[in-house]
């Protein structure tokens, strides 16, 4: 028997990897023979360079950037030496959980950190960047980022613009002069989960800036903020990506990727699914267990387990989640290939248990997983 654990990562408690073993413990209680592969997964969000490294023979890296709000902070990044390719995680350097619940201010906080990552793997030869930008706290339509490769933004006074999301609503001009010439030599590839446009009712500002801490008369100004700004993008790059699906990703981090870096767009999960040869390790399998921490109706939106499905039925290979809690809606995957899906908790706990336990609920749920699979095989 051959068994794909292809889980995300459950948040707060276990890394993916984490996780994958966990459940390889608990189906080796029930079929030691079998051929157990662990492929750690990630959706482009938090734990995507971890779970990448854990599979693949590369690097993990660290520089210290600027961090949201400005404090230095220090951020990892992959380094895949074969491809020279760069693996960047933008929450390492800008993302929610740098910043306080008290201190979140979308109006303010920068993406600078992230391009100073974008220089470090320039600098370290970088051919390939794959930039994962979910869990950002940022609003900045991806400003910060550009500065830090060297585009310039001015007021209408001609004095470099402020950072933040909020002050591009002063924005009356942008030299590209200083732009990193690097750049022009290697290839960007977006990861992220989300289709918004940069402006508008399902905007960034609108879709995710409450998130962020911005209050909703706040939200109303970071959208006018990043009108302007796209206007003035679209005047010196002769061309407008405002609109195209995932512009609004990350506070406009996709905008700002898509108009100046050239960056190709894809669901996260799928880069992810790529780089680990995710295709190649279902091939064959009898089962393939994913999972995450919170699954509902949301996972259908471009989620580790529903783009895992997506691999697994193209090798008809039947799919089993795994998930520290099952939300309104989660029953809708059932229509999308996944066979079944079970809450790891055994019961009645706190959050905090439930995180403090993760690796034994885990162990426990996919051993009731594995019997009951069992007891299948041997009815036929």
């Amino acid at each position: 028997m051959k068994i794909v654990i292809a889980p995300d990562s459950f948040k707060d408690s276990l890394s993916a990897a984490g996780v994958a073993q966990a459940i390889a413990l608990g189906l080796a209680e029930v079929f030691p023979c079998a051929e157990l592969v662990q492929c750690p997964m990630a959706d482009g969000g938090e734990g995507t360079v971890d779970a990448i490294l854990a599979v693949l023979d590369g690097e993990r890296r660290q520089t210290v950037v600027s961090g949201p709000l400005g404090t230095d902070v220090t951020a990892h990044w992959g380094w895949l030496p074969n491809s020279r390719t760069a693996i960047i995680e933008m929450a390492e350097a800008s993302g929610l959980q740098l910043v306080a619940v008290d201190q979140r201010n979308a109006c303010i906080t920068s993406t600078y950190g992230t391009g100073q990552l974008i220089v470090a793997a320039l600098d370290a030869g970088a051919e390939k960047v794959v930039l994962t930008i979910g869990g950002s706290a940022t609003n900045d339509g991806g400003a910060g980022m550009l500065t830090a490769l060297g585009v310039q933004f001015y007021d209408e006074h001609d004095s470099p613009l402020a950072s933040g999301g909020l002050a591009l609503a002063g924005l009356a001009r942008i030299d590209l002069s200083a732009m990193d010439p690097r750049l022009q030599s290697i290839s960007f590839e977006i990861a992220a989960d989300v289709d918004n446009p940069l402006c508008g009712p399902h905007g960034a500002s609108f879709t995710f800036g409450r998130q962020k801490g911005a209050s909703p008369e706040q939200i109303q100004s970071l959208d006018h903020a990043l009108a302007r700004y796209a206007d003035r993008c679209a005047a010196v790059l002769d061309r407008d990506v405002r609109d195209e699906p995932g512009a609004g990703a990350a506070g406009g981090m996709g905008f700002a990727a898509k108009a100046f870096l050239k960056a190709g767009f894809r669901p996260g999960v799928e880069v992810v699914a790529e780089l680990v040869d995710l295709a190649q390790k279902v091939q064959g399998a009898d089962l393939v267990i994913t999972g995450e921490g919170s699954c509902d109706f949301q996972t259908l939106r471009g989620k580790t387990p529903i783009g895992v499905a997506r691999v697994a039925q193209k090798h008809d290979v039947a799919v089993v989640i795994l998930a520290g809690t099952l939300g309104e809606g989660y029953e809708a995957l059932y229509e999308h290939g996944i066979a079944a899906a079970f809450s790891v908790v055994s019961g009645p706990m706190a959050l905090s248990e439930a995180c403090e336990d993760a690796p034994r609920l885990l162990q426990e749920r996919a051993r009731d997983v594995a019997r009951v699979w069992q007891l299948g095989r041997e009815k036929r």
